[in-house]
């Protein structure tokens, strides 16, 4: 008789309870729950897992004080990982800012009292500085006037200019070799891809810790370099990059991935803090632009982590002016009503910039997908900050770092101001309090100003094109706004000398007195930087509050709203998408936008697989399956799970099981597990097999691993709702039946496919699964 030796027991008695073998996969066992790479999550199931796993700690709390301490500790544990998070990237962005302002200043020279100053700082402690030139003293030096002794005339003009081309060229082309080498994933803004990550997908090393030390020291080198990015869009890849790190000190987010996104838009709120210093718009960036699931709980520990991080940032100063803005504006005159004409126009020039950039941004960077480009990454930044140094360097406005541009641009002229712009003919007849500066007419350095505004516009308009997208950390809020920048000053001025000439004329006559200061161009500017990043972006509400957080110009709200509502309405009629919709589109990632209509009538039997053509689905039944059979079946397909059904004849179906957790389960239980062997039968059901033959081979019961509540919907399902039911419920897959029989299965890929062919587009440039 078959008796097994090691337990004494024949296997009739084992089946019958007596043993242990056949309920070996009713204990949990590793590496189930975890997905693959480029795969996407099932938000129902991490969290049904979660709620399963707050019940059994609530549970046991009720049983001793130690238990009671771990669920406290548990329940913390979320508030400590914002605070760390907080801490961290409010760190690393006051370092990066440093960092940047004395690389920018070692392209055009050299502080002698000490190596380690920006120019600014070089001259704080001067004594020999005067008034009107502040950033010049004799402790800073420029290289040629170190190295020739002559700081004026041709020689030293012509050797600057060389250094300034030399330096810009060494750190673009360390940024993109460090890249290139290290982590090739610390590349771009880094935006599309958290988007694409917190709809549920898996990049895995996207958010890892070489990435995130990689992407923070190249960051500081492309900015550095002076080619036309900023460092705000990849400060939040960062800010995502610590949140990683620090999710994977708690198992509670380290092992569900659902929660780890809750913690990663968190994060996202911090990074827009600390890179613009604006705390709110953050929370607000992270809820508008950036998140796809976004509870309650989640905005208040967004708003948590971003206020930890900008008090870190405010700790480390490194603006040196005791301010937590990037750009503080102080206007001394109210707007009035008929300044709005000129602000919505402002808006106009917003949306169709945006809407240029877009259209010229996605071309550039299909040819660079398709052409030699592509193959040759670190010749093409070469080549793109020989271009943007060699035509930066002559023009003062381009030569400078862009958020020093639009500082300038932002700013008011008062008394005390000896920028060019400022350069107005005086009246000295005139006698008022130094605060309320009348208007005046402009003199020779407000023309030549203009000029070379209007010069550095139309250079920043088409070297951003081809900048965004190269092989190195490139952010786009910068740029952006200093195109709407430069286009809204040059607006102001021409506003304000039109108000001073024509002071009589209808329009002016309500609000401008003669010898009045009615006109504020830097206000203009502002505006014009508010619309421009509309257009680009598609932002609305965080837009404005980011705007008046980051000038602390509370009282301009309605003309950002109006500039930023009107900028979006034009770049849309161009197309729906922003610019991190389409980078997301071109690179093919699963990632179903919440603000997509669906509107053709469609019919899930439409898009469910099989087709006619194709050959059957692949399923498993509950109780006539062997080991060998699943084997062979996994083998020979690739697809993300099987749907279980009573038998092949009735297709009634039982349940879903992940292709993941069979291949573990499998493995494990013939590891572990003795008797199971190739011919061993697979059950999925609830109650035991009866075993005809004694000596048969030992079953695998794998009931555990069983999905019995998979999401179905009839074939006469309205297309509109499946693509409802993805988008909110972030489904993996659907499957299909009609009165309880099995017909078909449709997944997030063919949902996206069926939207992309609906709209005339290929539907292969889904490349991922």
């Amino acid at each position: 008789s078959c008796v097994d030796s090691s337990t004494g027991a024949t296997p009739s008695e084992e089946m019958n309870g007596t043993g242990n073998l056949m309920d070996f996969l009713d204990e949990p066992f590793p590496d189930v729950g975890t997905y693959e790479d480029f795969h996407t999550i099932d938000w129902l199931r991490e969290k049904s897992r979660d709620t399963d796993r707050h019940r059994k700690i609530t549970t046991k709390s009720k049983e001793s004080y130690w238990e009671l301490i771990k669920s406290l500790l548990d329940a913390w544990s979320g508030w400590v990982v914002m605070l760390l998070i907080g801490m961290l990237t409010g760190t690393l962005a006051g370092v990066i800012d440093l960092a940047v302002d004395w690389m920018t200043d070692l392209k055009e020279g050299v502080c002698l009292s000490a190596l380690y100053y920006s120019r600014e700082q070089c001259c704080w402690t001067s004594n020999e500085t005067t008034f009107e030139d502040r950033d010049k003293c004799p402790q800073w030096q420029k290289w040629a006037e170190l190295m020739t002794g002559h700081s004026e005339g041709a020689g030293a003009y012509v050797l600057n200019y060389f250094l300034y081309v030399l330096w810009a060229l060494l750190f673009s082309f360390l940024a993109v070799s460090l890249v290139r080498v290290f982590a090739p994933y610390a590349c771009g803004s880094g935006i599309p891809e958290i988007k694409t990550i917190l709809s549920g997908f898996i990049i895995r090393g996207y958010l890892g810790k070489w990435t995130l030390l990689i992407k923070t020291v190249t960051l500081v080198l492309a900015v550095s370099s002076g080619l036309s990015l900023g460092k705000e869009g990849p400060l939040v890849h960062v800010a995502c990059c610590c949140g990683n790190l620090f999710c994977s000190l708690f198992s509670k987010y380290s092992k569900n991935e659902g929660k780890r996104r809750e913690v990663l838009s968190a994060a996202a709120a911090a990074g827009v803090s600390v890179a613009f210093g604006a705390p709110i718009g953050g929370v607000l960036f992270s809820l508008e632009e950036v998140s796809y699931y976004f509870p309650l709980k989640t905005l208040w520990r967004s708003f948590f982590a971003a206020l930890v991080a900008a008090f870190t940032l405010r700790a480390i100063n490194p603006f040196g002016n005791s301010r937590l803005v990037l750009f503080y504006v102080e206007y001394h005159t109210p707007w009035y009503m008929a300044e709005l004409v000129p602000f919505i126009l402002l808006g106009v020039f917003g949306g169709l910039w945006g809407a240029l950039f877009i259209r010229g941004n996605i071309a550039w960077c299909r040819r660079r997908k398709t052409t030699l480009l592509g193959k040759y990454p670190v010749l093409e930044v070469i080549v793109i900050t020989g271009i943007t140094a060699v035509l930066a360097f002559p023009n003062p406005y381009t030569r400078r770092s862009t958020s020093e541009l639009i500082s300038e641009l932002f700013n008011d002229c008062g008394a005390l101001e000896s920028s060019q712009l400022c350069d107005y003919v005086n009246n000295p007849n005139m006698s008022r309090p130094v605060d309320d500066i009348p208007d005046r007419p402009a003199g020779p350095g407000v023309y030549s100003a203009l000029w070379q505004l209007a010069l550095a516009l139309i250079f920043k308009i088409v070297i951003t094109i081809f900048t965004f997208g190269m092989k190195i950390p490139s952010g786009l809020f910068i740029p952006s706004m200093a195109v709407g920048a430069i286009a809204g000053r040059i607006v102001g001025i021409a506003v304000e000398q039109m108000a001073y000439h024509h002071h009589d004329w209808i329009i002016f006559k309500n609000w401008c007195r003669p010898g009045a200061d009615c006109v504020t161009p830097g206000l203009y500017a502002m505006v014009g930087a508010a619309a421009c990043l509309g257009g680009v972006t598609r932002m609305t509400v965080s837009l404005v509050v980011i705007m008046f957080e980051l000038t602390g110009g509370l009282e301009y709200i309605v003309p950002l709203m109006a500039a930023a509502v009107t900028s979006k309405w034009v770049a849309d009629a161009f197309g729906k998408e922003g610019i991190y919709e389409s980078h997301i589109q071109l690179n093919g990632y699963p990632y179903l936008d919440v603000r997509d209509e669906f509107t053709h009538r469609t019919l899930a039997t439409d898009v469910m697989r099989p087709r006619r053509s194709e050959p059957p689905l692949a399923v498993l039944t509950q109780d006539s399956t062997t080991v060998e059979d699943v084997e062979t079946l996994i083998k020979d397909t690739d697809y993300n799970g099987f749907p279980v059904v009573v038998s092949r004849e009735s297709e009634r179906l039982i349940g879903f099981v992940q292709r993941r957790e069979l291949t573990v389960a499998i493995k494990t239980a013939r590891q572990k597990q003795d008797g199971v062997v190739s011919s061993s039968v697979v059950y999925f059901t609830e109650d035991n097999p009866q075993v005809a033959e004694a000596c048969d081979p030992q079953p695998l019961k794998l009931r555990r691993i069983l999905n019995l509540s998979p999401f179905t919907v009839t074939d006469h399902t309205p297309m509109e709702t499946v693509v409802d039911i993805f988008r909110k419920l972030g489904l993996r897959q659907c499957l299909v039946t009609r009165s309880g029989r099995l017909l078909g299965i449709i997944t997030k890929k063919d949902v996206l496919r069926h939207m992309a062919q609906m709209m005339n587009q290929d539907p292969e440039s889904i490349m991922f699964n």
